[in-house]
């Protein structure tokens, strides 16, 4: 974990010493026993744990538009990407369990790996063009399923605050090709937990916006969904920061 996380993480652990023990234990088992629980299970578990970690850590979620989540399984959510914080800021914003596609670098990150782990999440090698189609498939099978995933088109933190870097096309490959509901989510100052060193209490804003049907996308190239859904996710952050 980069020095940056760690004095906000150490005070996670330390205002609830009594609980990590025990949450810790029981988030390595599940997941090792993935299948003995089922998605709801896991996605239950890891909202208490990410509950208790906010709390100790002096993070306030603020959520907004969680009515646009699509009420009918089988979407990908597309926020921009702030810092290694961003994805539990999600999970205790988001009603319903979702998957996530990583980098491969974030695989061997103690507790983001069990994480992930109980998410069935994949990791993507940006370098291996093979194994990253081969996840962009296996995405697109499980979404046709009714499973929900979480995809950062950035590919990588923006390391600007709340400023976006450009939406790669490719990311959109997966909607494409399963047809499915595209939920653009804005973060705002998701960034500040674990990348910038400081221990103050803190809010984080997660704004849930309409999705883009296929039918709204279907003529589109991956490009140009990228640049609208880029639009939409600035000026939802634009609209706040007035």
């Amino acid at each position: 974990m980069e020095k940056t996380a760690m004095k906000r993480i150490l005070m996670m652990v330390f205002r609830n010493l009594i609980f990590v023990p025990f949450g810790w234990i029981r988030l390595c088992y599940y997941a090792s026993h993935v299948d003995k629980y089922t998605e709801e299970q896991r996605y239950a578990m890891l909202k208490k744990i990410v509950y208790r970690a906010n709390w100790g850590g002096k993070i306030t979620i603020d959520a907004h538009g969680v009515e646009n989540i699509p009420k009918e399984k089988g979407f990908i959510f597309y926020p921009n990407h702030q810092g290694l914080y961003d994805v539990l800021a999600i999970i205790d914003a988001c009603p319903i369990p979702f998957a996530v596609v990583m980098k491969k670098e974030l695989q061997n990150i103690q507790f983001l790996k069990q994480v992930f782990a109980c998410m069935k999440a994949y990791a993507m090698d940006r370098e291996d063009v093979k194994q990253s189609m081969q996840v962009i498939l296996n995405v697109t099978k499980e979404v046709k399923q009714g499973r929900n995933f979480l995809i950062f088109a950035e590919g990588t933190r923006s390391r600007q605050g709340n400023k976006l870097l450009d939406f790669k096309g490719g990311s959109f490959k997966a909607a494409t090709k399963a047809r499915c509901p595209i939920v653009p989510i804005a973060l705002v100052d998701s960034y500040k937990a674990f990348d910038t060193g400081s221990v103050e209490k803190m809010t984080v804003h997660i704004h849930f916006l309409p999705p883009l049907t296929y039918e709204e996308y279907r003529d589109m190239k991956t490009t140009e969904i990228a640049d609208e859904v880029k639009r939409r996710i600035e000026t939802a952050i634009s609209e706040y920061e007035k």
